[in-house]
């Protein structure tokens, strides 16, 4: 079996929030010898997304910048884990932005972005502030929709209440479930 490389994409408007601790709790209890690479999209901007699918011939130019390392680290994973906070009962902005993004990358010529993505693992992690945590529903239904039309596996996800900075350590069920999140599923198993 090819060794997995984990690509965790921190979509927090703020650093070391509840999302981002909640993810590194995951990424602590991962095998030593797996590679982890951490990309925080506030820090590698996307201008505003412009859809050409239906202008000249629909195709996108070779990325470059910001949006080359993203595209680069994406097909470089096997394991894809969207640690974003609920905001406003979906993904941050910056989340959303990276994903529309994909909308091109499986237009650049050359970048077979879809049949690269083909059999990958897709993982989500949130915090969210809400009273009902099924209000996280429309954050990980995007998710797994994503994955499933590009023939990924949507592994799981996790989440945990927290509005201010480490309340996450309060929840002891998704500390506990932290622990053993990326080991309730081996790649090809079938889980979903």
């Amino acid at each position: 079996m090819a060794s997995r490389a984990f690509l965790f994409l921190l979509g927090s408007a703020r650093r070391g929030g509840n999302t981002e601790q909640l993810a590194r709790h995951c990424a602590a209890h991962l095998p030593t010898d797996l590679e982890q690479r951490w990309l925080r999209l506030s820090d590698l901007p996307l201008p505003p997304f412009q859809d050409v699918r239906h202008c000249g011939d629909g195709r996108y130019p070779a990325p470059t910048g910001n949006e080359k390392i993203l595209l680069d680290a994406t097909l470089a994973a096997t394991d894809l884990v969207v640690a974003s906070p609920l905001y406003w009962y979906s993904l941050s902005a910056s989340t959303k932005l990276y994903l529309d993004y994909w909308t091109a990358w499986l237009r650049v010529p050359g970048a077979d972005f879809k049949a690269r993505m083909r059999g990958k693992t897709l993982w989500a992690v949130t915090a969210y502030s809400v009273e009902n945590p099924s209000q996280t529903s429309n954050l990980f239904g995007a998710l797994r929709l994503t994955a499933d039309y590009l023939g990924m596996r949507f592994a799981g996800d996790l989440a945990t209440a927290g509005n201010r900075p480490g309340d996450f350590f309060n929840d002891t069920v998704a500390l506990a479930r932290a622990e053993t999140f990326f080991g309730q599923a081996a790649p090809g198993d079938g889980a979903q």
